[in-house]
């Protein structure tokens, strides 16, 4: 009987002989994020269609291999900046023939760990981590051991968006510059001539918090500039209601300060709003800054300078470290970069 390919499992070779085109082409199309000619891709999108090649892959995914499907853990999947880093995991994960296990955590370690296990026992290639964490001893031990745990089964532990945890720990850790994206952010405020900013973030335990301060507090040095630790708004969550609320206060006690740093975007918005509602603008009187880029920063009036983070490349890239690195030889640690973008919710001081 002829080789029928649709009533087998349908290979990318099968879509690229139908389509006319390459491998490499059909692996463009499938991740999204090459450029591809539109006559091309919509070849191959007809083709991949016809062959019902990505519900094939998935059959085989969960057919149960080892090396078919992957994890990935996040707080919450509906936050703006790492739902791009979860589409990164996934896209990249499809793309070398993987689906992936979601699960949520809101910020409960018995949660994540019930959540690992769970996908050990399923077998995942990679587990992944996404977002910071509260850094201590307990959280250390307990990722170790868990590093350990998947590794003994053939599995990876991948941190991506936080810190790695140590030499001779089996994990990878993919994150970002969040230390030198404050700093960049922190003079350029200063280079507009601002020396009193107010800073609004999380708490000091957390990754993201204590790289974010440490760039900040860096800055400051550098440039020889005293820091007011009364100017630190610390321990709010990263919410639009907790950048509001602790700005309002501020400002109702009276303006001592020309400058917001604010530590993520959505923390950003609420600051802004609460300095229209004190009757006061954006930058005439206060200058306001953020830091992750979401689309949200374009959207706000003014649009927001901030910095911008790599949040779908850092998915992409953890998912390569895992799943593409040298059998025994897995590179335990990659920083991305991040840059300052300059909009129009910061310019030169007005008195304090």
């Amino acid at each position: 009987m002829p080789d029928d390919p649709d009533r087998r499992q349908s290979t990318i070779k099968d879509v690229a002989e139908r389509a006319g085109v390459s491998l490499s082409t059909v692996s463009r199309v499938v991740a999204g994020n090459y450029p591809v000619a539109q006559a091309t891709r919509t070849r191959v999108q007809r083709a991949i269609e016809e062959l019902n090649y990505v519900a094939n892959t998935h059959a085989r995914a969960l057919g149960g291999g080892a090396t078919r499907t992957v994890g990935f853990i996040v707080n919450d999947v509906r936050g703006p900046a790492f739902a791009e880093a979860v589409h990164g995991v996934e896209q990249e994960a499809a793309r070398l023939g993987h689906i992936c296990l979601v699960a949520t955590t809101d910020g409960d370690p018995a949660r994540e760990l019930a959540a690992i296990r769970l996908m050990r026992e399923q077998r995942a290639a990679a587990v992944f981590l996404i977002g910071g964490a509260t850094d201590s001893a307990a959280y250390r031990a307990r990722m170790a051991d868990i590093a350990r745990s998947l590794d003994a089964a053939g599995s990876r532990l991948v941190l991506c968006g936080r810190p790695p945890l140590g030499d001779g720990i089996p994990a990878t850790a993919v994150e970002y510059d969040n230390e030198g994206g404050a700093y960049a952010l922190t003079g350029f405020l200063v280079g507009r001539g601002h020396r009193r900013i107010l800073y609004v973030g999380g708490d000091l335990t957390f990754t993201t918090t204590a790289g974010r301060v440490a760039g900040f507090r860096r800055a400051m040095a550098d440039f020889g500039l005293p820091v007011d630790e009364g100017l630190f708004e610390l321990g709010a969550q990263f919410t639009r209601a907790a950048g509001y609320e602790r700005v309002s206060a501020r400002l109702r006690g009276g303006r001592d300060f020309t400058a917001v740093f604010a530590e993520t975007d959505v923390v950003a918005a609420g600051a802004m709003a609460a300095v229209f509602d004190a009757g006061l603008g954006v930058p005439e009187d206060v200058s306001v800054v953020g830091y992750d880029d979401i689309p949200l920063a374009t959207d706000l009036r003014p649009a927001l300078t901030t910095v911008r983070v790599p949040y779908e490349e850092l998915g992409r890239a953890a998912v390569r470290a895992a799943l593409e690195r040298p059998a025994g030889r897995p590179e335990p640690h990659q920083m991305l970069g991040t840059h300052v973008i300059i909009r129009q919710s910061a310019g030169r001081p007005a008195s304090a």
